[in-house]
């Protein structure tokens, strides 16, 4: 219909080229043209594709009530959706003006009127006005705008699975700050018997000053120890309910445990994971709006044409309109803008664009080199967490056992009590060890299913079917 309308000397319409594919852009970008992305991650992990509702692995419902909380209150993610309602409101704008304007115009006044000549006639005009868009410089605009729509959405899923994966991350933070305040405050107890033997065997003659001062400042420090740890347990709770939108009075109550760690994830391919991740997404549709700002800023260095048609009728009490004026009146016509010289502006613009496409390429490679290293570290830390778990474990089973002995060696009268509350202690130390592992490797797995873009709901096709479906 535009080649139509068109004056006879237009050559013809052009079609707004495609953006480049996700493909095109790795080869572009020349960064990511010698990496093999269909090979197994290096750092090992388990077979099979990359999956959604991680949040139900770790089975814990008061986690997963926390998470909807936050999905619905809190305010960061709000600023993220409103960014997404304007990026599509201006899609809409970009629409409305390949479409034709009509206006309605009307006049009147009376025959005294107060100086505008306008005002001494009366009637109403309606106007058509629409400029085809021959070189697609209108359709470009609106497909930038379209991926810029499609890039604000990308980002605003990553922000929902980030807020996920930091919601878990803290509660269990919280659970762990838990363990560790009641541990550090057995470690106290412990370090004030010690205190407390040190001092009798003082009064007894066993013992001496410095005995009793050492023990002193042992149960000082542990004593500062559990202070501290006090403090992070509140902080982390006020820092959960901040992101909950709630007030942050430290009145959340955590968990008392830790969850086991779920099973092996799979991790897919290098290649699945940059094509899911929304991050990713995101970067490709900025590549996107980039490559038709091009073609948006080239084509305004050609011709325009506004085509304009109008219907009035007019009548005055006070001028005398010519004798063969009849009402209505209608009439039609085409204006020409040809942009001739612009001192260079419009071809720097082209230029201006064209590298802004060049830097949207090399931020996709950026991030998608960060992406690679981000799985590859936590498949890597995954493994050493594994191993130092194993370790730990151990430690603590022996530490146990150099209890019960040291216990058992006491009772026959072969040891002081001192031997006992000493081991005590290790056996603490070495369960505080632990705990921080384990809290490691709950963390550490949110980071795996987060970095390989594996949302923490099931997509909503399948959500409905799922009883164990996330809000």
């Amino acid at each position: 219909m535009l080649c139509a309308l068109s004056l006879a000397f237009i050559p013809g319409c052009v079609t707004p080229k495609a953006p480049p594919t996700t493909d095109e852009i790795r080869q572009q970008s020349g960064t990511l043209t010698n990496l093999d992305l269909t090979k197994a991650w290096k750092a090992g992990a388990a077979a099979g594709p990359i999956a959604d509702n991680w949040l139900v692995t770790f089975d814990d419902a008061q986690l997963d009530a926390l998470v909807a909380e936050a999905m619905t209150n809190n305010p960061d993610l709000r600023v993220t959706v409103t960014r997404v309602e304007q990026a599509a409101q201006y899609v809409e704008l970009a629409k409305a003006a390949l479409r034709p304007a009509v206006n309605l115009f009307g006049t009147g006044g009376l025959k005294m009127g107060g100086g505008d000549i306008a005002s001494a006639l009366q009637g109403a005009s309606l106007g058509v006005s629409w400029e085809p868009d021959l070189w697609g410089r209108m359709r470009y605009g609106r497909n930038a705008y379209e991926a810029t729509y499609a890039s604000a959405q990308a980002d605003f899923e990553f922000g929902r699975q980030s807020l996920a994966a930091t919601v878990a991350k803290t509660w269990f933070t919280a659970g762990e700050t838990w363990l560790q305040l009641q541990i550090a405050e057995d470690m106290v107890k412990a370090a004030q018997e010690l205190m407390t033997l040190a001092e009798k065997r003082r009064q007894v003659g066993s013992g001496n000053e410095q005995d009793v001062a050492l023990a002193r400042a042992n149960v000082g420090n542990l004593q500062d120890a559990a202070i501290q740890v006090r403090l992070a347990h509140e902080q982390t709770l006020r820092a959960l309910e901040l992101l909950l939108g709630r007030y942050p009075a430290a009145e959340l109550q955590a968990r008392h445990d830790l969850p086991s760690l779920p099973g092996p994830v799979p991790a897919g391919l290098p290649l699945e994971m940059l094509e899911r991740r929304p991050d990713m997404v995101a970067a490709d549709r900025r590549v996107a709006a980039a490559f038709n700002r091009v073609g948006e800023a080239k084509a305004a260095r050609l011709p325009r044409i506004i085509l304009n048609a109008n219907v009035a009728s007019i009548s005055s009490e006070i001028l005398q309109l010519q004798e063969d004026f009849d009402n209505p009146t209608a009439g039609a016509g085409a204006k020409l803008i040809a942009p001739i010289y612009q001192g260079g502006a419009l071809k720097t613009q082209v230029e201006i664009r064209t590298l802004e496409q060049k830097e949207a390429v090399a931020q996709y490679a950026n991030l998608a080199l960060r992406a690679l290293g981000d799985v590859e570290n936590a498949l890597a830390a995954g493994n050493t967490l594994a191993e130092r778990d194993r370790l730990l474990q151990g430690a603590v089973t022996d530490n146990q056992r150099a209890l019960d002995l040291a216990q058992t060696a006491y009772r026959v009268g072969k040891n002081d009590l001192r031997a006992v509350q000493q081991q005590q202690l290790n056996l603490d130390s070495a369960r505080l060890a632990l705990l921080r592992v384990q809290s490691e490797q709950l963390s550490q797995r949110v980071n795996l299913h987060l970095v390989l873009g594996g949302s923490f709901a099931l997509p909503p096709d399948q959500s409905a079917s799922n009883p164990n479906r996330q809000p």
